[in-house]
């Protein structure tokens, strides 16, 4: 049986724009499996509900309806404190611009997730290095982000990312600012942590990016209007 890592069923998320009583269907009604060990492409044009999807996949907004299970936890019953933890111990993030501390070394950003997850000082640094190694930036631990390429900081943001073990990885266009050779080695390491058994959900709309996945999803006004495997449909 599939090792179901995300599920949402029939997710709907309606905006109200400020000042009026216009409401915009952001999403109308998406249910999608998300299964370990997975790379998944999340596609579609501007206002296609993606960027909505990924929100409430990471744990930054709620639905409006719908269920959302990340493991076995039913992210709707959280308050705001739970999510906010579950967010810090469960997901980690890539960002198309990095979002690096530019005042903090290389080490110091990767312990940022742990700092708020209250880990000590020690045990802080041991991980971060352990995860910098992993990501190939062991020499460069005592810099700061000025002082990197676009790859070693993007490199940093996956080591970030990876510090307290979370069972989804959500990257958004993670290739987006590096040329081309430099986006390949970003995605040789999504391959790796991939083949390690990590499940990553990706925002991309390069297809060259989506077709390295092992699934695309394409969304159109809100709703999935394709989800294939890399040669085979897998039904909408």
């Amino acid at each position: 049986m599939p090792d179901h890592i995300a599920r949402v069923h029939q997710l709907r998320k309606v905006y109200v724009k400020p000042g009026s009583s216009i409401a915009v269907e952001a999403l109308r009604g998406v249910s999608v499996d998300f299964v370990r060990g997975e790379c998944v492409a999340v596609c579609g044009a501007s206002g296609s509900g993606k960027s909505t999807l990924m929100n409430v996949l990471g744990c930054l907004d709620r639905p409006t309806s719908g269920h959302y299970f990340l493991g076995e936890q039913d992210v709707a019953d959280l308050d705001d404190d739970g999510l906010s933890a579950f967010r810090g111990e469960q997901l980690g993030f890539v960002f198309q611009n990095f979002n690096l501390i530019q005042q903090l070394t290389v080490a110091e950003n990767v312990e940022v997730p742990m700092f708020y997850q209250g880990i000590p000082v020690s045990e802080r640094r041991r991980r971060a290095m352990a995860v910098v190694e992993s990501v190939g930036l062991t020499d460069r631990s005592d810099h700061r982000p000025n002082e990197l390429s676009g790859g070693q900081q993007q490199r940093v943001a996956i080591a970030r990312a990876l510090v307290n073990d979370p069972i989804l990885i959500l990257a958004d266009e993670p290739t987006g600012n590096l040329d081309t050779t430099t986006g390949e080695m970003i995605l040789d390491l999504f391959d790796t942590l991939r083949a390690e058994g990590k499940t990553i959900i990706m925002v991309t709309h390069e297809s060259a990016v989506a077709n390295r996945c092992d699934r695309i999803i394409t969304l159109r006004d809100g709703l999935v209007v394709s989800d294939e495997r890399v040669g085979a449909t897998v039904g909408v």
